[in-house]
């Protein structure tokens, strides 16, 4: 399987083209997911797709909060949060806390008893204790230690290049 050879491709320093290098970036197609936490302000969600596994034994997975975000606070003082991985179907879902960090109204969900906000019928959920964080220039990656999880059948929402796609199943 040949796609072209990647000496044919621009080369580029990121620092000297901060466009191509996002651009770059976009060619990976990640999942989609909306990670909440719990707050003095109630339910927090943000739409995130930087998660990835970590460890199978013992259970982690990670996620990269920007620095910049206005939920910031929200997120990386907390001890307490899930990763909702989000089906093809729920773009609606991902919008929503895309723009408002309080979109849970007319939403499935339910509140752990630890108060986190647990949202239903998503792809898969990682409910998660805060294991360890570490600065990561302008994000910090957050490591959580997963007690629960749960799955169903689907197919995932997926970012790539700068729009969502989808699979065919």
């Amino acid at each position: 399987m040949d796609g072209g050879s990647i000496t044919t491709m621009g080369d580029f320093a990121p620092h000297d083209d901060p466009r191509a290098y996002r651009d770059a970036l976009g060619a990976f197609a990640t999942g989609v997911t909306v990670v909440t936490t719990d707050s003095a302000d109630g339910p927090i969600g943000i739409t995130a797709n930087s998660f990835s596994s970590v460890s199978l034994d013992p259970p982690l997975v990670l996620w990269s909060l920007a620095k910049s975000s206005k939920r910031f606070n929200y997120f990386f003082g907390t001890r307490h949060f899930a990763i909702h991985v989000l089906d093809g179907h729920q773009r609606e879902l991902c919008d929503g806390f895309t723009r408002d960090k309080a979109a849970f109204d007319g939403l499935d969900w339910t509140a752990h008893e630890n108060g986190t906000p647990l949202i239903n019928a998503c792809l898969a959920r990682f409910e998660c204790t805060l294991e360890a964080s570490h600065d990561a220039g302008d994000h910090v990656i957050l490591i959580g230690r997963v007690h629960r999880a749960a799955f169903r059948s689907g197919l995932p929402l997926l970012f790539q290049a700068g729009r969502f796609v989808s699979l065919k199943g």
